[in-house]
């Protein structure tokens, strides 16, 4: 497959698996979309990064009108973890651009496993 043909067939498919695993885990960006933009449409972690933020965006509002008409969002405890969180992408983003990518590849790499570690010990 070539790189024009690939992410017409392969991004599509990265966004149904992160849209699946963002509504039944509350995981899809970064957990799920950027390893696979790396690994399938052969993008760099700075790109898949980028991207994977535009994508979740809406995503992330899709799930919040479907939770939110289920009743199931704490809306004063979400303001409390947005707040802060508009703040951290900006400190982080500034970051992102001062770190090697091999760098990055491989903290982000280290905190899946770490998280994959937490979960499976319970």
């Amino acid at each position: 497959m070539t790189w024009t043909t690939r992410p017409v067939v392969v991004l599509p498919a990265i966004g149904v698996v992160a849209g699946f695993f963002s509504a039944l885990f509350g995981v899809g960006g970064g957990v799920v979309v950027v390893p696979l933009l790396v690994l399938l449409a052969g993008f760099t972690t700075r790109w898949a990064t980028g991207t994977s933020l535009a994508a979740i965006g809406v995503t992330a509002l899709c799930g919040v009108v479907a939770y939110g008409a289920l009743g199931e969002v704490n809306w004063g405890d979400a303001a409390l973890v947005r707040l802060p969180a508009m703040a951290g992408v900006l400190v982080g983003t500034w970051a992102q651009q001062r770190v090697p990518t091999r760098t990055l590849t491989v903290l982000f790499s280290l905190l899946l496993v770490a998280v994959a570690v937490r979960l499976f010990i319970g």
